[in-house]
C-alpha cells in the first residue's frame, strides 16, 4: 500500500538552476507523473528558458518580474498571477531589480530533479 507524501521545504531536493534556486517538492522517482517546485528567481536576473520535454505552468507567491514571450510581449508577474507554457515556449523570465521572484511551478512529465540551465550560452537554456 503506498503512503501519502508529505514534505517540508527544508528536506527537499535544492538546485541552484542559475539564477535563483528550485526546491524540487515531487520528483520523477516518486511516481505522481508531474513536479512540483517552489522556485525562487534573483532579483534583477533575466533568463532565457525553453522547456522542450516538459510543459511548465507557474503561479507567483511573491515578489514580482515578467515572462516575456518570443515575439516580445511582456506579461506582468505578481502574487496571483498564473502563467502556463503549454507549447514548449522560448520565453524569458525577469525579475525586478528590487526583489526576489518566488513561484510554485508544475512540470509535466516529472523531472528527474538533477536538471540546471545553461544561462551562459547565446540560445535559450533547455531541458
Amino acid at each position: 500500500m503506498l503512503t501519502m507524501i508529505i514534505r517540508n521545504i527544508e528536506d527537499v531536493k535544492t538546485v541552484d538552476w542559475g539564477n535563483g534556486l528550485s526546491r524540487r517538492f515531487l520528483l520523477e522517482a516518486d511516481g505522481v507523473g508531474y513536479t512540483l517546485t517552489d522556485t525562487v528567481v534573483w532579483a534583477g536576473t533575466k533568463s532565457r528558458l525553453e522547456y522542450r520535454n516538459h510543459l511548465e505552468s507557474c503561479y507567483c507567491v511573491e515578489g514580482s518580474g515578467e515572462v516575456i514571450e518570443l515575439d516580445g510581449t511582456a506579461h506582468p508577474l505578481t502574487p496571483g498571477v498564473l502563467y502556463s507554457l503549454n507549447n514548449h515556449d522560448p520565453h524569458f523570465l525577469v525579475a525586478a531589480p528590487h526583489e526576489d521572484l518566488r513561484l510554485v511551478c508544475v512540470f509535466s512529465p516529472a523531472l528527474r530533479g538533477d536538471e540546471v540551465h545553461n544561462l551562459d550560452g547565446a540560445g535559450f537554456s533547455a531541458y
